[in-house]
């Protein structure tokens, strides 16, 4: 592979976005006001590698990467989109301004899935704030030094991080309250590093949250996940950044220790694996020992589309990456504006399936991270001549509820759980189990 420069880092905010030569050259200045009004409400941020690599501004504003991180229009209801206007047209000051987003934040449900009432675990009758514990043996961890990304995806369920809101953040700064929770919970054998994106931590912030697990020699714990997003937003992390070479062989200490390191990458679209500098991060990667996983939501605008699937699935299986999920975009943020129906979705999931050969079909979609767990729509059905929808768990709060197929009424708009009705019952099976869970 060719020798690869390191290009320049540098971040674009609102306060400076218009500085990027593209958008000078490419953007009116309705379409700057729109991403200024916008971006005051729904997090905006964008580097260097993604405006000048990733994004191909002769497309715009249909091309994916553009949509995928610069704030749209349509991402706001006409209602709100007049308040936050009214607010910078008449120059406002900075706490109206503040005040105005904060009530429309409030409105797109900021932490969908009972994520701060049912999530949050107890130690020693001491909320973890910054762990959530939904599954048995899944536990999130957010690092606070991770709290941020290289770039923010316009989609991202987790955005109330990144808007200043500090009653909507999940952060964590002590690793003893984690290696003692684990220690009380054998159930829990994998541990996710979320954010944001842990990976904007250099390699030594990283090892100190690291490192304590792997000397704890915890029997539990099997498997420790990162899930990020570097592999598309700032893939010279794992090539020739400064600390490429301790963060590296971070990876290599846990692989030794005996742990398996599931590297969870987010590609949202082919283009993001097309770079050089992407291919060598990726080899880099998987020679630590670590294993990469790809999910992704399936996204208006960005790629619903079955060709854009397939040939991101089999790019990946051709470096080795294992596909793993495809997501529908959560029920929060501008949900609206990349909704695909889950008819839709289906139907994508299923003609880029048949697309693959059997070693890309490890691939499991498309799900929902809803409040119950996670519910995988398997597909369409005719039974007792009624049209239906064919669901299971692939994770959820009961562990018993795990691979019970259930009906839903076919509803070709619905775009998520909440928006099906049973068939053939008045309420789904988990229904009383989980009203006795909120209960408590």
């Amino acid at each position: 592979m060719e020798n690869i420069e390191q290009k320049k880092y540098r971040a674009f905010s609102l306060n400076n976005f218009e500085r990027i030569p593209q958008v000078e050259k490419y953007l009116s200045e309705s379409e700057k006001r729109d991403i200024r009004v916008v971006g005051s409400v729904l997090p905006f941020k964008v580097n260097s590698y993604v405006v000048d690599e990733l994004i191909d501004w002769t497309r715009i504003p249909e091309d994916p990467i553009f949509q995928l991180t610069f704030p749209q229009r349509g991402m706001l209801s006409d209602e709100h989109f007049q308040s936050m206007a009214e607010v910078l047209d008449r120059n406002g000051s900075k706490e109206e301004i503040r005040e105005v987003a904060n009530s429309i934040r409030l409105e797109l449900n900021p932490h969908p899935a009972g994520q701060m009432e049912h999530n949050v675990p107890v130690l020693d009758n001491t909320p973890l704030t910054g762990i959530q514990h939904k599954y048995d043996q899944t536990l999130l961890f957010f690092p606070s030094n991770g709290q941020t990304c290289h770039a923010y995806c316009t989609f991202c369920f987790r955005w109330p991080q990144f808007v200043g809101m500090d009653e909507l953040k999940f952060a964590m700064r002590e690793t003893e309250l984690l290696v003692e929770y684990l220690r009380e919970h054998p159930e829990v054998t994998d541990v996710l590093f979320t954010g944001g994106d842990p990976m904007v931590m250099s390699a030594k912030q990283l090892r100190g949250y690291l490192q304590p697990l792997i000397d704890a020699d915890l029997p539990n714990l099997k498997t420790i996940r990162i899930g990020t997003k570097s592999l598309g937003y700032w893939p010279y992390k794992y090539v020739n950044d400064r600390d490429t070479e301790e963060t590296l062989q971070l990876f290599r200490d846990v692989v030794d220790a005996g742990l398996h390191l599931a590297f969870m990458a987010h590609f949202n679209h082919p283009v993001e694996m097309s770079t050089a500098v992407s291919k060598k991060a990726v080899e880099n990667i998987r020679a630590t020992g670590a294993q990469i996983r790809s999910q992704s939501p399936i996204m208006r605008y960005i790629n619903d589309d079955p060709k854009v699937w397939a040939e991101m699935w089999q790019g990946q299986v051709d470096h080795g990456i294992i596909p793993y999920y495809m997501f529908v975009a959560r029920d929060t943020g501008a949900q609206d504006y990349f909704a695909v129906s889950l008819a839709d979705a289906w139907e994508i999931y299923r003609k880029a399936y048949q697309s693959v050969s059997g070693i890309g079909r490890t691939v499991r979609g498309p799900s929902m991270s809803a409040e119950p767990g996670k519910v995988h729509v398997v597909g369409k059905a005719e039974v007792n001549g009624q049209e239906v929808f064919v669901l299971n768990f692939i994770q959820g709060r009961e562990s018993d509820w795990v691979d019970k197929p259930f009906f839903a009424k076919y509803d070709e708009k619905a775009i998520w759980l909440d928006d099906l009705e049973p068939a053939f019952a008045e309420e789904f099976f988990f229904e009383p189990e989980l009203r006795a869970m909120e209960a408590h």
